[in-house]
């Protein structure tokens, strides 16, 4: 599934279609995540004028309506010519001045919406903070986390928490930081969230620096590849040798998503009795 850098990725590669017009939209698949709308003719005849990110999400804003458009699972945007050969999984056609814009997706678990005050509502309030954001620091991390109980990796990737950080990469950065992904989340100290929020930053603008991560068939607008795979410490790599100890990376499922971790540089560590009680007394009350 792309995650927050291959979706900017593939935002910053669409930049090209600002200013245009569109000529004609043709639907051949509005069977999505949810269907595509069938007034999305409306398009014709308006220029896009702004795109912009909001999680994995990316905003388009014509002259007269927006569009929310998100990659699902398998999802892709690509810029071509109106002649190339149209291939089996391109639902969506938008016909620019210079350039025509395809969204393919095999799966069918992208959406091509209005960003109007339903979709707003639903999909864009209630997410947490952008993780390159000022928004999101150690103060804030730190209060979200003290009353949470689960795994430190189910709650980094938690939506309402902060957006964007996948599995690939909070993966990657408690890895990097020697944090277990099973360590309950309210029993990291402050001195470690000040580490994760940082490390969290530079993973993700170094991921975004190399075009994202291409692990199966992920290519942005331009038909492009990222290259971040290539600097993969765990993800990906259960029961191979941990590059700082040789230990053998394990692997364990988190909240449904596999979790490599390495036993010996990243050990799970108890949790005091004091500690326990209080969030089991916290637990209680809600």
């Amino acid at each position: 599934m792309p995650e927050l850098p291959e979706v900017e990725t593939t935002k910053t590669s669409l930049l090209p279609l600002l200013d245009q017009k569109v000529l004609n939209v043709e639907v051949r698949q509005a069977s999505l995540r949810w269907p595509i709308p069938e007034n999305l003719h409306k398009l014709t005849g308006q220029k896009l004028l702004q795109l912009t990110r909001r999680s994995k999400y990316i905003l388009a804003q014509f002259e007269q309506d927006s569009m929310l458009w998100h990659l699902g699972m398998s999802g892709s945007f690509r810029l071509c010519d109106a002649q190339e050969d149209l291939r089996k999984h391109d639902h969506l056609i938008i016909q620019f001045e210079d350039i025509q814009l395809r969204y393919h997706d095999p799966r069918r678990f992208g959406c091509i919406l209005w960003l109007n005050e339903s979709s707003q509502r639903k999909l864009i309030d209630p997410l947490g903070p952008e993780p390159l954001s000022d928004a999101f620091n150690p103060d804030y991390l730190a209060q979200k986390l003290k009353n949470k109980n689960v795994g430190i990796k189910v709650a980094i990737m938690d939506n309402h928490v902060v957006v964007g950080v996948g599995n690939i990469y909070a993966t990657e950065s408690l890895f990097n930081l020697g944090i277990h992904p099973a360590q309950p989340a309210s029993s990291l100290s402050l001195k470690q969230i000040e580490k994760l929020v940082l490390e969290i930053k530079r993973i993700l603008k170094q991921a975004i620096d190399l075009g994202g991560s291409t692990l199966r068939d992920y290519s942005n607008a331009m038909g492009e590849n990222g290259y971040f795979q290539q600097t993969l410490l765990a993800y990906g790599r259960a029961g191979e040798m941990c590059v700082n100890c040789e230990t053998t990376l394990e692997n364990l499922k988190l909240g449904q998503r596999a979790s490599v971790f390495c036993p010996e540089c990243q050990p799970l560590k108890k949790v005091p009795t004091a500690t326990k009680a209080a969030t089991s007394k916290r637990g209680k009350s809600i």
